[in-house]
């Protein structure tokens, strides 16, 4: 089966059914991909507020009601239960438990949150002409822990997590300004060029461990907010339980990728 191919409806329907449980970069291209966060009620005000005093590793695409499993504003039948391909469960004083459904733990007081993800941009990249190395090597991005601190709220506090795109440098002017319009997916780069300029010593030490993490000669490398910063921040809150998307392993959803077609 060509999953590239298929729709965000069926390609929920896959992740629902088990048939699919991989990273979702190149999935849907052009619709927006999104970090889940589920946690409880009482902690919603306080990260609402981390999100909008950080909006480029937050764009808060949505929030659900308590207990409601449905985003009907990002899709049609939305089962945030069961249509992300892999979930991290994370209970206090417990390693976190990486699962495809999430229904045996879904509580009445859990609040969903929707991040943009800068894997929303990444088509229109493609289709400008642009080489994703990862998208050739059958890959995604990776990750790293910057030392740039974005602004607490209440409990939530975290260093800057950062994707890397590994760019060819007669492209960065172009990539730059075509990711600026992507507002709700990050944006533009935080960071161009020097890793260790952002507290990353080593390419090779990456955050999960996964993704293309060297830089050719041609290339230069190029650094997005991410939403993953959220799940630092709210591992650092540390609620009884909250659960995220496994890393790479997004919401797709119906919603078109805003800037694929300015």
């Amino acid at each position: 089966m060509e999953w590239t191919g298929l729709s965000p409806v069926a390609l929920r329907q896959a992740m629902r059914e088990g048939k699919w449980t991989g990273p979702t970069g190149g999935l849907a291209p052009g619709f927006e991909q999104g970090n889940l966060v589920l946690l409880p009620e009482a902690m919603a005000d306080d990260f609402r507020l981390y999100c909008r005093r950080n909006p480029k590793p937050c764009p808060l695409m949505a929030e659900g009601r308590p207990g409601d499993p449905t985003l009907p504003a990002l899709g049609a039948g939305i089962d945030l239960r069961t249509d992300l391909p892999r979930y991290r469960v994370f209970r206090a004083g417990e390693p976190p438990v990486d699962v495809t459904d999430i229904s045996d733990v879904w509580r009445g007081d859990l609040v969903p949150f929707v991040l943009g993800c800068s894997l929303s941009f990444e088509a229109a990249l493609v289709q400008a002409g642009v080489r994703l190395r990862h998208y050739e090597l059958g890959t995604t991005c990776t990750a790293y822990m910057s030392n740039l601190e974005t602004v607490p709220a209440g409990p939530f506090a975290a260093k800057l997590i950062v994707t890397m795109r590994a760019i060819r440098r007669d492209q960065s002017e172009r990539v730059i300004e075509l990711t600026r319009r992507f507002s709700e997916s990050h944006g533009e780069p935080v960071h161009v060029g020097d890793p260790a300029a952002i507290g990353i010593a080593d390419l090779a030490d990456t955050y999960e461990d996964i993704g293309l993490n060297n830089v050719q000669d041609d290339e230069v490398p190029m650094f997005w907010a991410c939403g993953v910063t959220a799940l630092e921040a709210v591992r650092a809150a540390a609620p009884g339980l909250f659960i995220t998307h496994a890393p790479a392993h997004m919401l797709i959803t119906d919603r078109p990728a805003r800037g694929a077609h300015d």
